[in-house]
């Protein structure tokens, strides 16, 4: 089998470049016309963005995927002719009328997005009669599904899924609840995440039309999350998906921290480059909420949690510029342990904080200033650049 490719968000420039550094195939991004409105690169900046991957070797997906009105068509048709000429390696659409008007206007490769929930191999055979080259199946599909599908389109069509980052509660992606809520469109890439707020209740949730059926909901002093899912990860299945004919491994995470798309892009490489890891333990030093397998396996995990907090084994303290200079972003002692993490040989190498300094050279004891940078002494290592330190620390909730 090929090793499939590893598929990493950008949100931004920095993120890309980590992203591409720490071991992505390619990188997925948006500008105007993308379902992460706040995570998307200007168009100034779209041109270096591509240009930066394929200086790497690396491919560029840009995401067109918003459900497009009337009115965005005359923009979205110039912003085609834009993408082509910067090199583009895909755009990412999920609109019936956006892929005629990419296939008629340009010579792009056309990815079929997850919104467009394909989750059947005749959907997924009409998609290539129109011209996709990839499609991204709905997570909503298990692993069975994924490889009658895979099977069905042979080689005329790569297969793409998600497999690690957010879930959203509705079927892929489709919400309106953004909508009225906050008066944000999810679909165009708005969405304010409302379910993950809190939400109270009687106790039990009764339709009018069943009423001797209830679901219970629990709530404490804070409120019930009823719609609030935990998030995917199947990293320790990888050898399974590509077995059933998947060829791109895509992470969320648009919006999410750079340390974030550090973590998770170097965990997912090192997997799939088979090291000897626990993948578990490494991407649990990353913010999350508990995990789960999603809808993959015919029995399917609890996808919802009691509490929408974030938690991790460990706490990203700073990024290293190098010359064992410290970016700062959570505060850190001298005396403490720090951990790197990192995607050559320094990874996971412990240290003892000897000393610290600050901007001025003044020494002192606690470096506690986010954004402030630092220099900090240490016996037997050399920090390489974009490396990210980290602590352990202790979390209030389960994992």
């Amino acid at each position: 089998m090929n090793k499939p490719e590893l598929l990493a968000p950008a949100g931004d420039m920095t993120k890309l470049k980590l992203a591409v550094k720490y071991g992505a195939d390619a990188v997925y991004f948006g500008g105007r016309f993308g379902l992460r409105a706040g995570a998307a690169i200007d168009d100034e900046f779209l041109k270096e963005a591509v240009s930066y991957a394929h200086s790497f070797g690396k491919k560029a997906y840009i995401t067109l995927n918003i459900f497009a009105r009337n009115s965005d068509f005359n923009n979205i048709k110039t912003y085609i002719k834009q993408l082509e000429e910067i090199g583009a390696d895909a755009v990412i659409v999920s609109d019936l009328g956006v892929l005629k008007l990419v296939r008629e206007n340009s010579s792009l490769n056309i990815h079929i997005s997850t919104q467009a929930n394909v989750i059947n191999k005749f959907t997924a055979q009409e998609y290539v009669n129109l011209g996709a080259k990839r499609i991204i199946l709905a997570r909503e599909c298990s692993s069975k599904e994924i490889k009658e599908i895979a099977d069905f389109i042979k080689d005329r069509c790569e297969i793409e899924i998600f497999v690690h980052g957010a879930m959203c509660v509705s079927y892929s992606g489709r919400c309106v609840i953004s909508n009225y809520m906050t008066n944000r469109e999810a679909n165009r890439g708005e969405c304010s995440q409302p379910c993950r707020y809190k939400y109270f209740t009687s106790g039990t949730l009764t339709e009018e039309k069943r009423p001797d059926e209830h679901w219970a909901v629990e709530e404490d002093a804070n409120g019930t999350y009823i719609m609030n899912s935990k998030d995917l990860c199947l990293i320790n299945h990888l050898d399974e998906l590509t077995a059933c004919g998947v060829t791109s491994f895509k992470i969320e995470g648009r919006m999410k921290s750079d340390y974030y798309t550090a973590s998770a892009v170097n965990t997912y490489r090192r997997a799939l480059n088979k090291e000897d890891f626990d993948f578990i333990t490494e991407i649990d030093k990353s913010p999350h909420r508990p995990w789960t397998t999603g809808f993959v396996f015919e029995k399917n995990d609890n996808l919802f949690i009691k509490h929408t907090n974030q938690v991790s084994t460990h706490e990203v303290v700073g990024m290293c510029l190098g010359g064992n200079k410290i970016l700062q972003r959570n505060v850190f002692n001298e005396g403490d342990e720090l951990e790197i993490l990192s995607p050559g040989k320094n990874h996971n190498l412990t240290f003892i904080v000897k000393s610290i300094k600050d901007e001025q050279g003044q020494s002192i004891t606690r470096a506690n200033r986010a954004g402030a940078v630092y220099l900090i002494e240490i016996d037997g290592i050399s920090l390489e650049p974009d490396e990210f330190l980290r602590k352990k620390c202790v979390n209030k909730e389960d994992l």
